[in-house]
């Protein structure tokens, strides 16, 4: 079954956060991971304290859990969290 990984972020470093987004795109190849969404919020009910959101799709939940613990990806993760705030979350 498809699996979706759900960021949500809000940028706290642009240059940083565009080479975390390089970067991470072409670890998503080798998992089959394609980007489906991403792009500003915006809020219907509630409150976030989130200004934008990713969405991945997965062909399933393991190759999700792959990528995510992949050397490849968990190389960049300091990249990552000096370009954002974020909450990752797995559906499917």
């Amino acid at each position: 079954m498809t699996a979706l990984v759900i960021v949500d972020l809000s940028p706290t470093d642009a240059e940083n956060l565009s080479a975390y987004s390089s970067e991470a795109a072409s670890t998503l190849v080798s998992f089959g991971g394609e980007f489906i969404a991403k792009g500003d919020i915006h809020i219907l009910h509630g409150e976030s304290p989130f200004q934008k959101k990713v969405v991945i799709q997965f062909p399933s939940r393991e190759k999700a859990l792959d990528w995510y613990n992949s050397a490849a990806y968990q190389a960049i993760i300091p990249l990552r969290d000096s370009g954002m705030r974020s909450q990752f979350h797995l559906l499917g």
